[in-house]
């Protein structure tokens, strides 16, 4: 039975309830969002489906167009207070309450980055907010009796740049750089990409990346299609996700043709099935990085789901298409990593990590596309792929907080040396 139908532009993900309210997780112009309902108004309909915007929806208010958003612990059924974690590149996790009765909201807590949040801006108080805003504005708030929140934006750059895909598509890419840094096509960079499952690519605050942007990195995120809303999934799914390569790639040319990152100094990231994006596209554009990391990549396609014993197989038939079917085969066999590696083309230094114990993604793929890359490619390049496996840990590796910090080290050490950094790195004030 249908209680509310969603307006157009507008999808549901996700809903809590409690004594008073129905809170909604919703997709709008690609942006995540939250809002509350009153319950007596949902409760009290006639067996007709109501319309989303006639009950009247109070957006919660949120601080930029480039975060996430995630629920907090709301384990109090009879409360009208609604906990969310909001983070953004730039801004630390922070924790909120959203008061849904009175429509205001207090900031509870903010992670705390040494040396660098100067709590200029900082405000826990509860201030009114009013509930007459429209749904495209009501989440983009710069109103000066707005509780504040604190941000490194003072340091480093958050923009959100729409970019022109192959089919004439406007693809999200999110570009973090610091603002002391000169961006005249000279800088280093990253591109972060997945576009697979429905998932939003996680943009929220990593400490980690401090390090990199004070030495004039660019950190960017694609949003390439795939990942996302329902339409925008289906777009980069099954028979289309060749589109989903595309968009990865134009975003990476916008970065360079836009001055952002020098022409020799791109990288790229890809976890899972990013790792798959991230292959698919090495092998459709060899020169377009100057160097990758495919942490536990989805890379032999075809091969793993014509094994329907393996644990994802049949779940992945439904993102990726059935190899048992020709029509699928022939889409998977186009973009397959595994299966589309260049004859003597000259790749770009890769660092591929695995796990022996993975059981979503086989330890075989990694190993394979290895050897495979290392014996078909330019010689010279095949010396610059480096095969890390872990034999303890499984899909998400191991846990704790030393070991997250030796891998990333190890990863943006491996970044800095196969670009030619290692120089600047010895004269930098940082070391």
């Amino acid at each position: 039975m249908v209680i509310i139908e969603p307006d157009q532009d507008v999808l549901f993900q996700d809903f809590d309830i409690s004594n008073e309210y129905l809170v909604l997780s919703v997709m709008t112009e690609g942006l995540p969002l939250f809002c509350s309902i009153e319950m007596s108004k949902v409760v009290n309909h006639k067996g007709k489906p109501m319309k989303f915007e006639d009950l009247k929806p109070w957006f919660f208010p949120l601080p930029n167009s480039s975060y996430s958003i995630v629920p907090g612990s709301n384990l109090d059924f009879m409360s009208s207070v609604y906990r969310l974690v909001i983070s953004s590149p730039v801004m630390p996790d922070l924790v909120v309450d959203y008061d849904m009765k009175r429509r205001v909201f207090t900031v509870l807590h903010q992670e705390e980055v040494l040396g660098l949040i100067k709590h200029k801006n900082s405000s826990s108080e509860l201030h009114h907010i009013s509930g007459n805003q429209t749904l495209n504005k009501q989440h983009l708030y710069t109103i000066r009796d707005m509780p504040k929140w604190d941000d490194l934006s003072e340091d480093f750059s958050c923009e959100k740049r729409d970019v022109i895909s192959h089919d004439g598509v406007r693809v999200p890419l999110t570009i973090v750089y610091s603002r002391k840094a000169e961006h005249i096509g000279q800088s280093p960079g990253i591109l972060h990409g997945y576009g697979a499952y429905g998932e939003v690519l996680d943009k929220s605050f990593s400490s980690d990346d401090i390090t990199l942007l004070s030495r004039g990195w660019v950190i960017a995120y694609a949003d390439v299609r795939g990942g996302g809303d329902l339409a925008w999934h289906k777009s980069g799914a099954r028979h289309c996700k060749l589109n989903s390569v595309y968009d990865f790639a134009a975003c990476a040319m916008f970065l360079i043709n836009e001055g952002y990152v020098h022409k020799n100094q791109l990288g790229a990231i890809g976890c899972s099935a990013g790792g798959l994006l991230v292959g698919a596209t090495i092998n459709m554009f060899p020169d377009l990085f100057s160097a990758a990391i495919l942490k536990v990549p989805f890379l032999d396609i075809c091969n793993t789901l014509l094994d329907p014993s393996l644990p994802l197989t049949n779940l992945d038939y439904e993102e990726f298409g059935d190899p048992r079917i020709l029509a699928d085969f022939e889409i998977i066999r186009r973009y397959s990593p595994y299966d589309n590696i260049c004859l003597d083309a000259c790749y770009p230094s890769l660092l591929v990590t695995t796990s022996f114990h993975d059981s979503r993604v086989g330890v075989w793929e990694a190993v394979k596309w290895v050897a495979r890359v290392r014996e078909k490619t330019c010689c010279t390049c095949s010396r610059s792929v480096i095969l890390k496996i872990n034999m303890i840990g499984g899909h998400f590796g191991e846990g704790g907080r030393y070991i997250h910090c030796e891998e990333t080290a190890f990863e943006y050490a491996f970044f800095i040396k196969v670009m030619g950094l290692l120089d600047n790195e010895k004269k930098s004030e940082y070391l």
